[in-house]
């Protein structure tokens, strides 16, 4: 009885560690970083480039583009990021939820688009502060003006409201599973270079004081308030928002990557090794440079008699054959010389005893049709 209390001592035992690393686990998957899977900066070039809202809202579900990366309810699926509109006198803020579930919608970022009485437009990216911390704000400076500017300043103009939501999604959209954050970068990099002119300035403070009164009326927060242990400063409590954990993490790759004492380290480990293998080599290509040497006497001086041989050879005989032809040449030269007067002068004569008798048979031609007409 004892050893079966013992035994199912153990084997309680070694559930309960089994429970407490799955538990250390799980742990350590809910504390990734959540902003690195939606880059604001990508979401204002596809903004600047769209045409109007909805077809923003396509552009930032497409399967083909995988702007986003964000599975924040851990279905293995990217979330469906939809696009609601709020409208107050001049002011526009779009609001860009994803879907959870039925009814259940958290805030990712705000788009607020302001003209004023100049008409000048200022829009700043704005990301959510649940998931980036406070006041991570971006402003696009487009090359090219937006043309969804043209459609915000209408006559009866209608704020953008979203018809999609939980498992009820347009026919071009299917999910995809998140990638890794490594290759996530490695997309946003090239959506970025495709806007090469465009600019997005950093700052901490909004622009627009309406703003934010009209975004906190419509304001959803689900993932929020079922996990408010996870939010950005609890992530991060050395930081502010994402722009200064961005900041940190580029100085830590810095240094590691221009260690000096690393890097001299990997340069002074061959030199070390170096000199053994250098003497051995020098020798060695010494040995092989003098043993040719050696050789080339012998072979280069039987070389050079032959060839004097044969080079003295058709010296002797150039002379007498050379003489012969420039006799012959000469000879053939002035003979065309000497008959040639002869022959410019008998052509002369003949075109001057061919004229009277071409000019005889002319009259005697034109006489004959004179008496027959």
């Amino acid at each position: 009885m004892k050893t079966q209390l013992l035994v199912f001592a153990m084997i309680t035992s070694v559930f309960a560690t089994q429970m407490q690393g799955q538990n250390r686990t799980t742990v350590q998957a809910l504390n990734s970083e959540i902003s690195d899977n939606l880059d604001l900066r990508v979401v204002a070039s596809i903004f600047g480039d769209s045409k109007n809202l909805r077809d923003f809202e396509r552009r930032l579900n497409d399967p083909k583009l995988q702007i986003s990366n964000l599975d924040l309810n851990n279905d293995d699926q990217v979330d469906y990021l939809r696009v609601i509109e709020c409208v107050e006198n001049r002011t526009h803020v779009i609001i860009i939820q994803s879907v959870l579930d039925c009814d259940l919608y958290q805030d990712v970022a705000t788009i607020e688009v302001e003209k004023d009485w100049g008409n000048n437009v200022r829009i700043q990216v704005v990301g959510n502060t649940y998931l980036y911390g406070q006041n991570y704000i971006y402003e696009p400076e487009y090359y090219y003006t937006p043309l969804i500017y043209a459609s915000f300043w209408i006559s009866n103009y209608r704020p953008y409201y979203s018809a999609w939501s939980w498992n009820y999604y347009p026919s071009f959209y299917y999910a995809w599973n998140p990638f890794p954050v490594f290759r996530y970068r490695y997309n946003v990099n090239n959506c970025l270079n495709n806007y090469t002119y465009n600019h997005y300035n950093y700052v901490n403070y909004r622009s627009c004081n309406y703003a934010a009164n009209i975004y906190n009326s419509r304001r959803s927060n689900g993932y929020e308030r079922q996990y408010p242990e996870y939010s950005f400063s609890r992530r991060n409590s050395q930081v502010n928002n994402r722009y200064e954990l961005d900041q940190i993490r580029n100085t830590r790759n810095v240094g590691s990557r221009n260690d000096v004492g690393y890097s001299n380290n990997r340069t002074e480990y061959p030199r070390a090794n170096a000199p053994q293998r250098n003497d051995s080599q020098r020798d060695y290509s010494q040995n092989r440079t003098e043993y040719p040497r050696a050789n080339a006497p012998q072979r280069n001086d039987s070389q050079r008699d032959y060839s004097q041989n044969r080079t003295e050879t058709p010296r002797a005989n150039t002379p007498q054959r050379n003489d012969s032809q420039r006799d012959y040449s000469q000879n053939r030269t002035e003979t065309p010389r000497a008959s040639a007067p002869q022959r410019n002068e008998s052509p002369k004569e003949n075109t001057q005893s061919r004229n009277p008798s071409s000019g005889d048979n002319n009259n005697s031609s034109r006489g004959n049709g004179n008496r027959r007409s």
